[in-house]
């Protein structure tokens, strides 16, 4: 391996590393944010706030709008990304601690591979689908035993999400054949603006000298870190370091999202939660290693 490839390819594990941290960080963040903020007005504002900023990026780089054929998938992919996701995560919080989220979001990767299956027609190998129907079981059966034996709103919530997001990232994916992956997010975001800038208008809280620094501090990180920055790093590690060698830090991403819980929303991170996520983990190593095609999953 000569030293040029071998300094790239680490730079690209960096990068998807530092995109994984950033996602790693929505559903601790989303928590604190829901505490002072109504979950639509937190969903707008994280569509407000970095579509405003990547209008201004495009505008600045004169970037030529995307081709018409390509307008229905980024609609999709709007949907999907800056209302659905969002809205139903910020909703699931409410409800739920986010080292719990960060368990059942585990499956994301599989669920993404699964829309893109159904989608691109693809055959992967039989342990693809063992592998994929483990890793909801046990998704399912931890959110049972955290229950206590009954599916909670919260869990229903985050199953609708996963579902969102999954159809959002494989459209994004695809979307980056034709430009690149920030231009992809960017343009998402533009899209959303005649729909989010008025909803923010008319869901920001009547006083908002009564929220503290600590939600609107976590505004921030999710509209502009977790909805926006966060994919310039992992789309270009992945661009760098390849798809399917730099994916496979998001195996990380519920581990990150239990130490930040635990930091932030001093939640206690016991060893069913750990091993429950362990588990899942493995199920997604599986899965992304015997589909037999690539996937771009963030």
């Amino acid at each position: 391996m000569s030293s040029p490839t071998f300094a790239r390819e680490h730079l690209g594990l960096l990068l998807g590393f530092i995109g994984m941290v950033i996602f790693g960080g929505t559903l601790p963040a989303t928590r604190i944010a829901v505490s002072a903020i109504d979950p639509l007005a937190l969903t707008a504002l994280r569509g407000a706030i970095p579509g405003l900023c990547a209008l201004v990026l495009l505008i600045a780089l004169r970037r030529p709008l995307p081709p018409r054929r390509l307008w229905p998938h980024l609609a999709i992919a709007m949907i999907c990304v800056t209302i659905l996701f969002p809205f139903l995560m910020a909703l699931a919080v409410q409800t739920v601690d986010a080292s719990h989220g960060g368990v059942v979001l585990g499956i994301l990767p599989i669920a993404t591979a699964l829309v893109a299956v159904v989608i691109t027609h693809e055959r992967p190998k039989p342990l693809f689908w063992i592998a994929s129907v483990a890793g909801a079981a046990l998704v399912i059966i931890f959110a049972l035993r955290q229950g206590g034996g009954a599916l909670s709103a919260g869990d229903l919530l985050l199953f609708g999400a996963i579902t969102a997001s999954a159809v959002g990232y494989t459209f994004s994916g695809r979307l980056t054949a034709q430009m690149p992956g920030w231009e992809v997010i960017s343009w998402v975001l533009v899209m959303a603006l005649p729909i989010s800038l008025p909803a923010a208008a008319l869901t920001m809280p009547a006083d908002l000298t009564q929220i503290a620094l600590k939600p609107w501090l976590a505004v921030l990180y999710v509209a502009l870190f977790s909805q926006w920055i966060a994919f310039f790093a992992w789309n270009a590690g992945m661009a760098i370091g390849g798809i399917a060698r730099v994916s496979q830090v998001l195996l990380l991403q519920p581990f990150v999202t239990f130490a930040l819980a635990a930091l932030f929303n001093d939640e206690t991170i016991t060893l069913q939660i750990l091993l429950f996520a362990a588990a899942v983990v493995a199920t997604v190593a599986i899965s992304t290693r015997t589909r037999g095609q690539k996937t771009m999953v963030a």
